[in-house]
């Protein structure tokens, strides 16, 4: 790999930087929005899928007693 001197990495970068494509402000929101309800379901499909296998083993163990 080549070395670069500190000037030309800068440059690089800003030109880099230039071509990045931001979000707009509704985009930013629409996709804060859809991570939070996506997050929301996961959280609680995993609540449910926990509490059933908190009850097979509570029944296991009771069945072993």
């Amino acid at each position: 790999m080549a070395k670069v001197n500190p000037g030309e990495f800068i440059r690089q970068v800003r030109a880099e930087t230039a071509k990045v494509v931001w979000p707009t402000k509704q985009e930013t929101i629409r996709t804060a929005v859809m991570v939070l309800i996506m997050t929301t379901l996961l959280a609680v499909f995993f609540l449910g899928v926990d509490t059933v296998f908190s009850w097979v083993v509570a029944s296991l163990i009771s069945l072993a007693s």
